[in-house]
């Protein structure tokens, strides 16, 4: 009988799991898929130099979600946990004061960047002047919308975390449809050029929006509800922050790195090394939908497993997860090595150096994304064990570790630039392993 309801529990786990697989890769999409519509589409109504600019404006996008995943993912596994163990006042807590807080930074961050200071944000990401009027254009939009950004990734993850992950497919699909409508609409039929790929950005995540807020229209699904009391608020504040400390400080390395290796590349490789590097960020976008659905499902799924106490339940979930983003990186990587001159008239290429170029490039990076998503997975492994200091590990050497690779061979051997990201990541997999060993790391619940 035991056997019965062990295999009945790992059902149940199993279809929870990719349940919630569906529903993030498609959230992931509301983080990408608009990124990677945008440079589609602008890089065959404008110009190859349009695909550069909206890849220079890059930093800010991943800025603003390095700010969701300090919020809100940190939040939704402190609402996974209360949850996980029936406390229902402990969830609605931190979901109100995680709404709050993302709010605030959000309107903050328009004010200053969108409104202030759009011009000196600019010429801070982009030092060609034949690029920097669209750059200038698409980064202003994209600031100004900024709050929408961050309000569609949140409520999506407590959405959710709250048990519905099909309103939040609903909800992602039709912000991408919206998105893609606008794209078209915008830039060709209003004249709006790049701000109109922008704008139809935050016009889908408004839309979004709207939808994921209908959860609250049924009392039965008001389990997450706001509240407005504000004893312990700092309290609280510290520990969703403190919770998302080792996704965000990944995200904002990953912004440091963007920024150095736009910088570098540019620097290096001029006009066609930028066009053939935003192409590689786009086929990372693509990449990241598949890692940033596996690892929501890990941090909602695991963190209540792990508030229940239930190791044979977290197996079961890490068993499934690395075993899709082996799945899911392999087709990908065939897929780009096969057709990569496809990929990049896909985005507007029609140089014949432009086209050389970015199939090399492309090749490279569909290996060299392959241990980042595995490193990746682990860092979220480590934060369900409670391993904090191996997770900030990871989370600093992610990216920065490829900062000190890709300066030091565009000064040494420049053709072998598109090389830096593949070996800083394995030089990365390799001290993981060696720390591991070191301090004998146990991956094991604790019991309280």
């Amino acid at each position: 009988m035991a056997s019965v309801n062990g295999r009945s529990l790992e059902g149940d786990i199993n279809k929870q799991f990719y349940n919630y697989l569906g529903a993030y890769i498609l959230v992931a999409l509301s983080g990408c898929l608009g990124n990677v519509v945008d440079g589609i589409i602008v890089g065959n109504l404008i110009n190859e130099d349009g695909v550069s600019a909206i890849n220079l404006s890059k930093p800010i996008n991943q800025f603003i979600f390095t700010l969701h995943l300090l919020i809100n993912a940190g939040a939704g596994m402190l609402v996974a946990y209360a949850l996980g163990k029936n406390n229902i006042d402990d969830a609605r807590r931190f979901f109100s004061r995680a709404l709050m807080l993302s709010t605030g930074i959000g309107v903050l961050l328009s004010i200053v960047g969108g409104v202030a200071f759009p011009d000196q944000t600019a010429r801070m990401l982009c030092s060609n002047e034949h690029i920097l009027p669209l750059a200038r254009d698409y980064m202003q939009v994209l600031l100004l919308g900024n709050p929408a950004f961050i309000l569609m990734w949140g409520l999506s993850t407590m959405v959710g975390v709250d048990g519905k992950p099909k309103l939040v497919s609903v909800a992602v699909i039709i912000d991408n449809v919206v998105n893609l409508l606008l794209d078209i609409v915008f830039i060709q039929c209003f004249g709006w050029g790049i701000i109109g790929s922008s704008a139809a950005t935050v016009v889908g995540h408004l839309v979004g929006i709207a939808i994921l807020l209908s959860h609250w229209w049924n009392p039965a699904n008001r389990r997450l509800t706001l509240t407005f009391k504000l004893d312990g608020l700092f309290t609280s504040w510290q520990r969703i922050i403190s919770q998302g400390a080792p996704l965000a400080i990944a995200s904002i390395s990953l912004t440091l790195l963007l920024l150095s290796a736009n910088t570098i590349v540019l620097s290096t490789l001029g006009r066609t090394g930028i066009f053939a590097f935003a192409v590689c960020m786009n086929l990372l976008q693509v990449y990241n939908l598949f890692l940033s659905g596996t690892c929501q499902t890990l941090q909602s799924l695991g963190a209540i497993q792990v508030g229940k106490k239930n190791e044979e339940g977290l197996h079961t979930i890490l068993r499934r997860a690395f075993r899709f983003i082996t799945a899911a990186m392999a087709v990908t990587c065939i897929f780009v090595w096969v057709f990569p001159g496809m990929i990049s008239r896909l985005f507007g290429a029609d140089e014949p150096a432009m086209l050389s170029e970015s199939s090399h490039a492309l090749r490279i990076f569909a290996l060299s994304f392959i241990p980042f998503c595995y490193i990746y997975v682990i860092m979220i492994v480590y934060k369900l064990y409670g391993q904090h200091r191996m997770a900030l590990f990871i989370s600093f050497a992610l990216s920065l570790t490829v900062i000190p690779v890709i300066w030091v061979i565009s000064r040494v051997q420049p053709d072998l630039l598109w090389y830096s990201y593949l070996i800083a990541y394995l030089i990365e997999a390799v001290a993981i392993y060696a720390l591991h060993r070191l301090t004998h790391v146990e991956l094991r619940l604790k019991k309280e």
